[in-house]
Order: C-alpha cells, then sequence, then structure tokens
C-alpha cells in the first residue's frame, strides 16, 4: 500500500485472484536398463532417438533398453528419462601415458566417461594446442565403430570430439582435467602423482638470429607473469654470444612489477646461444625460477624493435615453455583407451568390460532411486525384464512416491507365449495396484542391426510408452490407450495371435493383450490396471486421477502461508474450479453439466477452527471419471407385422 503523503492520484496494482493451473505432462516416460555406454549415477532426459545414441550408444545383445526407446519414439514419445544400470564388476577402460619430461615419467590417465567396454574402441590424437604451441595441447576422439576393424583412413574421419588448447596448470580455465570433466561425454583426464615434473621456464628464439640493425634494440619481456619490461641493448655488439650476454645483462637488472614474484626469476635470468654457427642456431632465455610459474614470454617493442631480427617471440618464430610445460601428456597420432599395445609413450593399460555378475530384480529397482527427485514422468518402464518380481517392485515404487504420480507399464517374459502363462504370470503378482498395467505378448519388429534376417522379439512396454503419449497428445490422457487407433508402429506381428475366447480369459484378469485385425493391424486391445479395485480398474481412470493430483499440487503451491480465511479458500475455489471447468469443456468427464462433472469444496465444512489452528485448510475435489466402452453390445430384432406390400 502506498504511503499517502502529498495530495494527488496514486496508482496501485492489486492482484486478480486468479492463478491458472497447468495440467501436469502425463507421457514422459523413464526407462530403466543396460545400455552401451553412458552415466551410471544419474538419470538423464533424452529427447530423441539421435540424443539417445550420443549419450548412451547402441543396441546391444544383451538388453533391450536402446530396442524400446527407439520404439518409444517411434510411437509418439517427445521425451523420455534414462537410468542407465551396469553390472557390479564393470570396469573402466583406461590409459596411462608418459609426459613430455627429459626422462619421461607417467603423465596422465585417460579414461572412459562410464564403465563399459564400449571404451576399448575409443582412440586419442594428442597434438600441440592451436595457439600457445609450446604450453597447450589439443585431444581429438575418435570412436572405432566395428571391433576388430579400424579403417585405413581412420585418422582422416572427423573426431567425436576435440578440445583444444588444453593445459597442466590447475588454475588456468583450460585446465586439462577440469575441462574433460565438464565438456566431454566420453573421456576423463587424471594426473598421475608421479606427474610432479617442473622446469625453468624458457623461450627459444627462432633459426638464425642477425644483429640488430640501427637503433632496432628493444624487446618486451615477461618472467614468470610480472608484467612485461622493455630491454634495451647497447649498440654495436660484436656477435650473437655478444647478444647474449647483454640480454642477461639487462634481464638481471630490471625490478619485478609484483611483489608476488620471486627475484629469483630476474637474477638467476640467463640466455644462452645455442648450436652457435650451424643453420639451427638460436638464443634460448631461461627464468632464474623452477616452479609452476615459472615461465618467459617475449613480443615485440613498440619502437626500434629487434625482437624480428633476434627471431624472439613466437609471432617471429620464437616458443615458450613454462614450468608446467613439461607435465604435458606425448604427442601421439592414435592412443587407443583400454585395448593399447604397451609402448612408449603408453606405459599401462585397463581393459574394460561390461562385467559378468548376474544381474536380478533388485540390480533394476535400485535405479528407481535415480528417479526419486524427477517429478516431470509419469510413466516407468524396465524394458524385457518380464518377472512378476520386476513387476510388483515397479507397482510398489509408483505407488509408495511421495506424490503418486507414476503409472508402470509392465510386461511378461519373451518365453511366457501361450495364453496359460500369461494367467499363471498374472496370478502369480503379489502385490497388484492400480499404479501398473501388464502387456501380453511380445512384439515381432525388424532386426534394426541386420544381424538376423528373421524377424526378432521385442519387450511391448517401450511400444506402449510411446503410445500413451501419443494418445495423450492426440485425444488426452482421459481416452483408453487401446482401440483401432491405437495401432503399434514398427510392430509385422506378435509372438503368438490370440483367440477372442483366449483374450476374454485374459481380460478378466486384467492383462492387456496386444492383437491383430486384417482391417486395423497390430493394435492395443486392452486398458486395464492390475488392480482389484473397481474405482481404478482401467487405464484412463487411474491416470488422470494422477494428471489431476500433479496439476493441483503444482498450481497451489503460492497458497502455502497465506492467511487461512475465507479469502483464501474462495482463491482456491476460483483457481482449481477454472481448472476443471477447462478438462471438462475438453471432455475430460463424465457429465453432461460441470455440477455433474466435477465439485471443488472449501470452505468453513472442510476445514473447522481446529484445523485453522493447526495451520491446515482442506480443499475436496471430486471428478466423475470418463471409463472407457469396453464392451459394445449390439441387440439386432426383427420388424414384426409388417406387410409385404
Amino acid at each position: 500500500m502506498a504511503v499517502l503523503s502529498y495530495p494527488g492520484v496514486y496508482v496501485e496494482e492489486v492482484a486478480s485472484g486468479v492463478r491458472p493451473i497447468e495440467a501436469a505432462s502425463s507421457s514422459t516416460a523413464a526407462f530403466v536398463g543396460l545400455s552401451e555406454m553412458g552415466p551410471d549415477e544419474e538419470a538423464l532426459r533424452i529427447t530423441s532417438w539421435t540424443e539417445f545414441q550420443r549419450q548412451y550408444g547402441g543396441y546391444i545383445s544383451d538388453g533391450y533398453l536402446a530396442h524400446s526407446v527407439f520404439q518409444f519414439f517411434n510411437n509418439g514419445g517427445r521425451q523420455c528419462y534414462i537410468v542407465r544400470i551396469t553390472r557390479s564388476d564393470a570396469v573402466t577402460a583406461r590409459v596411462r601415458v608418459q609426459n613430455r619430461a627429459t626422462a619421461p615419467v607417467s603423465g596422465l590417465t585417460f579414461s572412459a566417461k562410464n564403465r563399459g567396454a564400449w571404451g576399448n574402441y575409443l582412440y586419442l590424437q594428442i597434438e600441440d594446442g592451436s595457439s600457445d604451441t609450446g604450453n597447450t595441447f589439443k585431444i581429438s576422439i575418435r570412436k572405432q565403430k566395428e571391433v576388430d576393424l579400424v579403417p585405413e583412413d581412420f585418422m582422416n574421419i572427423a573426431p567425436l570430439e576435440t578440445h583444444d588448447n588444453l593445459n597442466m596448470d590447475p588454475t588456468s580455465a583450460n585446465y586439462v582435467v577440469n575441462v574433460l570433466s565438464q565438456a566431454s561425454r566420453l573421456i576423463n583426464a587424471e594426473v598421475d602423482a608421479a606427474n610432479v615434473t617442473l622446469q625453468r621456464g624458457f623461450h627459444r628464439g627462432g633459426n638464425a638470429p642477425t644483429m640488430s640493425a640501427g637503433s632496432n634494440l628493444n624487446f618486451l619481456i615477461n618472467l614468470d607473469g610480472d608484467g612485461y619490461q622493455q630491454v634495451a641493448l647497447p649498440a654495436a655488439l660484436a656477435n650473437m654470444a655478444a647478444v647474449a650476454a647483454a640480454i642477461q645483462t639487462a634481464v638481471t637488472a630490471l625490478t619485478r612489477l609484483k611483489t608476488s614474484t620471486s627475484p629469483t626469476a630476474f637474477t638467476g635470468f640467463t640466455c644462452a646461444v645455442v648450436n652457435a654457427g650451424m643453420p639451427t642456431e638460436h638464443l634460448l632465455l631461461n627464468s632464474g625460477t623452477t616452479s609452476g610459474t615459472s615461465s618467459v614470454s617475449v613480443q615485440n617493442a613498440s619502437s626500434n624493435n629487434a625482437a624480428v631480427s633476434l627471431k624472439l617471440g613466437e609471432g617471429n618464430g620464437g616458443y615458450s615453455e613454462n614450468g608446467l610445460a613439461r607435465r604435458r601428456p606425448a604427442n601421439a597420432e592414435s592412443i587407443q583407451i583400454g585395448d593399447a599395445a604397451v609402448a612408449a609413450p603408453v606405459l599401462a593399460v585397463t581393459l574394460g568390460t561390461d562385467g559378468t555378475a548376474p544381474l536380478t530384480e533388485l540390480s533394476y529397482s535400485a535405479g528407481f532411486t535415480l528417479l526419486n527427485n524427477k517429478t516431470d514422468f509419469s510413466l516407468l518402464s524396465v524394458p524385457g525384464v518380464g518377472t512378476t518380481t520386476m513387476v510388483d517392485e515397479g507397482m510398489a515404487y509408483c505407488r509408495n512416491r511421495t506424490l503418486q504420480d507414476v503409472f508402470y507399464i509392465g510386461e511378461m517374459d519373451q518365453d511366457d507365449d501361450t495364453p496359460s502363462e500369461a494367467e499363471s504370470f498374472r496370478n502369480a503378482l503379489t502385490t497388484p495396484n492400480s499404479y501398473g498395467a501388464v502387456y501380453f505378448p511380445w512384439i515381432k519388429a525388424l532386426d534394426p542391426t541386420g544381424v538376423s534376417a528373421e524377424p526378432i522379439l521385442l519387450p511391448p512396454s517401450g511400444y506402449m510408452a510411446g503410445l500413451y503419449a501419443r494418445i495423450d497428445a492426440s485425444r488426452g490422457v482421459w481416452k483408453a490407450p487401446a482401440g483401432t487407433e491405437a495401432t503399434i508402429n514398427g510392430a509385422v506381428g506378435l509372438s503368438i495371435n490370440l483367440t477372442d475366447t483366449e483374450q476374454g480369459n485374459l481380460n478378466r484378469i486384467s492383462v492387456n493383450c496386444l492383437r491383430r485385425f486384417t482391417t486395423s493391424g497390430i493394435v492395443s486391445w486392452g486398458s486395464r490396471t492390475v488392480s482389484s479395485d473397481p474405482e481404478y480398474k482401467y487405464v484412463p481412470v487411474r491416470r488422470v486421477a494422477i494428471m489431476l493430483r500433479v496439476s493441483i499440487y503444482n498450481g497451489i503451491q503460492w497458497a502455502v502461508f497465506e492467511p487461512n480465511d475465507e479469502g483464501l479458500w474462495s482463491q482456491l475455489r476460483l483457481n482449481i474450479t477454472s481448472f476443471m471447468m477447462t478438462l471438462f469443456r475438453q471432455g475430460a468427464f463424465q457429465g453432461a453439466t460441470s455440477s455433474q462433472a466435477f465439485f471443488v469444496k472449501c470452505d468453513g465444512e472442510t476445514t473447522t477452527q481446529a484445523d485453522i489452528d493447526l495451520g491446515i485448510v482442506n480443499v475436496l475435489v471430486g471428478f466423475a471419471p470418463l471409463k472407457p466402452a469396453e464392451f459394445v453390445v449390439v441387440k439386432i430384432s426383427q420388424k414384426a407385422g409388417q406387410s409385404s406390400t
């Protein structure tokens, strides 16, 4: 409220009290399973099949995650979370490379970003950086696509990643360890404990320097990052040895500009002629210190410049190395991670493996914990793990989440391919509830790897998750993901073609069947939850309840700590009623009028004085769910008593 202190007009903004509630997403899935590569300590959101391949690799022989994610996108899915499961004895591929010291020692260890045999097919090319070539280096990463087959032009193939101008200075923004940790999805780097090499920073001049001509006697020098200072040489020096001596005399006479710079950098500075009288003759300038900050840099003077004729400075053919430069990994055209031969510059390798330890349902359900902090997904599947224990674990996780905001899409084992086996599977579930559904049978699809000429069997959960998303987008979450429009893209057959009688028996025990019809193709022909509760017998009813719960939960967070009185209650009624009315107009509820379709109650009856004293406001929301027309009965009779004319 404005403070009224002077006569005039005051304008204030007043809140309307309308806070629209947005319908929560109902079609983002989460898949848990084995993959070729990818992080196993977090759940990543993926928005396309291409992104999945980039992060998690391609198809593997001992898991169906990749197949199911492809079919999820193929059937209408838009985004999903991936939780990668790895075996306990899986190993990360590594290679240890020597440094560039005069007497090389263990320099850096490069490792694949995560565990598995996939890292054995990564190749590193190490070369000088594009800028400051003496102190920086570049790493290019390529991947061998086929086992035991490296093309002859492999090094000409564009790398998957290139990281340029890396260095060994932990305080630098281009420190190799930090850059690869944050910017690379393929490798990490670790500096080995033995890699403590330090040297006097130096600047090597270019070959064949000449005496300064005329008045060109100046250049700029920077020792140990102290800052550039001008060096003025005396005229009429007799030879290059005299030039070197004059440079050393002039630099040692300089005074440091920064208190943090060691005086030894100047007092211990040397300059010498190397390879005197030969075509490779050059000047070598050394800092007086041996430390990580030791360095010598040369630039052209602004006037009377002698750096060009003396070949000093990188632009004039010079080359600098700081005190850390020898810690750089040795240059190499191709170093294989994990499977390289141990020969210079490779010091040691660790072969990456996928492991052989058995996986149990607990191995997969443990991955559910990585989804605990994700609140924007609503479907869950463990493709290909079709056991009763897995279905029980999945449905229990969905029901026990704090907001009960996820629905589990389950399936049977590939070998459960008869109606009697499907019935036995359903009856063996120990904790069935309305937060999951089971689909039968497995689906035949063309082998995407091309290995099998015949169709292969794939679990239905990935297909169904995509189908859920497609129906949600086109019709709404209240429409059952079944019927003639629920065609299954990417399917060429089913492991068993059920008869009406066989499906009737399975439908009675809430097994959702996939059927093949002449006119419709392969479709989802069931939409029941695995629940004995008649209120939530159907998949769309449970999923609408989930959507309402999440939407209202997110949409009324503003009410927390508001004054608990009629003003708050009326705002809650207004906002929630507006949200429910929008859904009613979209056809989400049963009933001819809004009063028949839903109600919202928040007043002195739902919230008593005792509740107010406890800081509680109670809102009661009811809805009349649409239930699918599962059985369409048509009665036909003859019309009797008509004349023949």
